[in-house]
Parts: structure tokens; sequence; C-alpha cells
């Protein structure tokens, strides 16, 4: 067997966002409780209510935050919240800027409902810990914490969105795990749950392409990797990858990459 795993690579294209975490709240408030930012916050800033509610004011605009709510904040426009009905627990936290957010897609003064709040208290009370407590490492600890919240309140809104289809993550993750195994589309469909029709359609949504064309994308770049780093023939690679034949194989690849397999290898 000499299959090779496919080299999984970050695009080159990605920069990671500017983030810097600065504090956490914890409130319990009452009817008494009221803040006014005439300037606004000193920085960006995310509400998660976890019980009760409070309101926020900015401009024209009243937002209610109910328990199981987050809102993120902009650090530039005037505002002020107050407690509701005598009782509005949440955190907030301060970071800066609101760069992470927005590659993220998460928008600002807009309040969400989350059916993750019992994750989202979790990794807060662990960012007030590590505060507490300071372990090693702690500054880097709570900086990646406080990112990994709004990755959970992303996620969560990217598993709803249009052409995302989550029920197609585990055929995903198997057809990656499998590329040298001979599965036929069909145990794929019936693994899903769908309808022949539907995970098709839902399948080009997801991956821009067809369930075939995607596991041939594998099996190529598993190939491409194999040739890279092992001394196989193209024979050996051809039939642990499950193509028809050597021929085959080196037709599908040159058509891929350009150039057959042994001068893809002779030109490494």
């Amino acid at each position: 067997m000499v299959t090779t795993d496919i080299p999984y690579e970050l695009d080159e294209s990605f920069v990671a966002p500017a983030f810097r975490f600065q504090s956490i709240w914890k409130v319990a408030a009452n009817d008494a409780y009221q803040v006014s930012k005439l300037h606004g916050f000193m920085s960006a800033g995310l509400f998660v209510t976890y019980e009760g509610k409070g309101s926020i004011m900015y401009g024209d605009t009243n937002e209610v935050m109910e328990a199981g709510t987050y809102l993120l904040v902009s650090g530039d426009v005037p505002c002020s919240y107050r407690c509701l009905d005598g009782d509005w627990k949440f955190y907030f936290l301060h970071f800066d800027p609101l760069d992470v957010a927005d590659q993220l897609g998460l928008a600002a003064w807009r309040p969400v409902s989350t059916g993750r709040i019992s994750d989202a208290i979790r990794l807060c009370e662990r960012l007030i810990d590590s505060l507490i407590l300071q372990p090693a490492g702690y500054g880097m600890a709570v900086h990646l914490t406080a990112q990994e919240l709004l990755h959970l309140f992303a996620q969560e809104r990217a598993a709803y969105g249009r052409g995302r289809h989550p029920e197609l993550d585990d055929i995903l993750y198997r057809m990656h795990k499998q590329i040298g195994a001979s599965v036929a589309v069909d145990d794929y469909v019936r693994l899903s749950g769908l309808s022949r029709t539907a995970f098709y359609v839902r399948f080009r949504e997801r991956t821009g392409m067809s369930p075939t064309q995607y596991v041939q994308e594998l099996k190529l770049a598993s190939a491409k990797a194999t040739l890279e780093t092992t001394n196989a023939t193209v024979k050996e690679i051809a039939a642990s990858l499950r193509f028809y034949d050597e021929f085959h194989f080196s037709r599908l690849f040159k058509r891929r990459y350009g150039v057959a397999p042994s001068a893809y290898r002779r030109g490494i």
C-alpha cells in the first residue's frame, strides 16, 4: 500500500487578522444598572447574555439583549445600555480591533440568538480562570480563547448558511480518509440519508463539484504527493489509488497537472 495522504495546507492568500484581547467583565445587574458611553466604547466588544435581559441604545435604535444572545459593538458609536425587568446577567469582552469578527462574517450592533450559550459560558469562564490564576502562557491562551468564542458563533452561523450543508461533513471526512478505497457514490448517498438527487445538488453547492469529480481530485492530489515523497512506481500508485490502470491514471494526471506522472517526478 503506497497511498499518501494529501498535504493539507493553509491557502497562501490567508492573512491572519489583527486581534488583541483586553478584558472580560462578568456582570449581574438589577434595575439600578445603567451605563452611558457618550463617546462610544474605547475598543470593540462583545455582550454575551445568559440570563435575564438588557437593552442598548445607539442613535435612534434600541436593541434588546435577551438570554441566549450575543451582540458585537464597535468602538466608535455613542450608546447607553441598562438592565430590564430587574435581572440581567452577561459577560462583556473588550478587544480590538473588529478585524477577526469581520473576517468571520459577524456583524456589529445586531443581537443574535445562539444555541451555543453553554459553550460560550464555558469559554468565558475559561478566560476568567486564566486571568485569575495566570498559568504559564496565559497571555497567549486568553487571546486564543477570546478568538475561539468568536469562532464558535461564526461556526454556528455558517452551519445554517446557504450551501454549507453540515449533513455532508461526515461524507467529506470519509472521502478524505478513504482515498485508497473503492467506495461507490451510492454508498455515500445511503450514508447521508438523502435522496440521490438531493445528495448531488447539495454536494455540488458545498464543493462546486460532483461526488465523482471530488473523489478524483483527492486521488490525483494524493498521487502527486506520493510521486514527490516516495519511490513507488506509476503502476503501484495507480493500483493503490484504485485507478482502472496506470494508463488511465497517467491520462487523468496529465489532464490535471499538465504533465505525465513520470515526467512530473523527473522535474521535482
